[in-house]
């Protein structure tokens, strides 16, 4: 059976807010004189971590710590970080091959709707997703399949009918639970190991050209 949409997750698929999430808690455990440990630092899961992150520091910083303050840093340094992103490597060209096919995108992130949008569209790539399912529109975040449930009926599409390209474990395991075929592409920091449930991985979209996976 064919292939007629594609979905994509975003953070750290689509664009690495991962990495770039990593260097800016980084930057600010150092503004207190610490080190941040990289080895807890991703969550096996989607959604928001950002009060356990904050949490921790302020553990770790002791008495002295101004939440405010470290806000106010983490925001502004935030921005700059996210200014220089772009979308991963090969991704344009996938994209550029699923227009050229016919194929449908979709995007299936356990982010905030805004969130995504906002990142797609200062790249001026918005345009090119028919749709997306985000975690605030529902419940539960990846691993739960809710995000990938709610683009297949959005996109009025069988699963069968559909692929996912993900970054994480948790990510595929959404994607696999909701019915879809999945390539993992797992992010910097993510144990290449655990990705046993994935159809595929690849080390980057670059990898290999879309109609590869396709089959076409």
């Amino acid at each position: 059976m064919g292939i007629d949409a594609l979905v994509f997750d975003f953070d750290g698929l689509l664009m690495d807010t991962e990495t770039a999430s990593l260097r800016v808690w980084q930057y600010l455990w150092r503004r207190h004189g610490l080190e941040l440990d990289t080895s807890t630092f991703f969550a096996p899961h989607g959604g928001d971590v950002i009060k356990e992150r904050y949490a921790a520091l302020a553990a770790a910083a002791g008495p002295a710590y101004d939440h405010d303050e470290s806000h106010a840093s983490r925001l502004a340094y935030r921005d700059e970080v996210h200014a220089a992103l772009e979308l991963a490597d090969g991704i344009i060209r996938w994209l550029d091959e699923a227009r050229d096919l016919g194929l449908r995108l979709a995007v299936a992130s356990s982010s905030p709707r805004d969130w995504v949008v906002e990142h797609l569209g200062r790249v001026g790539y918005l345009d090119r997703f028919e749709l997306f399912a985000c975690g605030d529109e529902v419940g539960t975040v990846k691993p739960d399949p809710a995000v990938y449930l709610l683009a297949l009926e959005r996109l009025g599409v069988p699963a069968a009918r559909a692929m996912a390209f993900e970054d994480t474990a948790h990510g595929v395991a959404a994607a696999k639970a909701a019915g879809l075929r999945c390539v993992a592409i797992p992010h910097p920091y993510a144990d290449r190991t655990v990705f046993t449930a994935a159809d595929r991985v690849l080390t980057s979209a670059a990898d290999v050209p879309l109609t590869a996976l396709l089959g076409k």
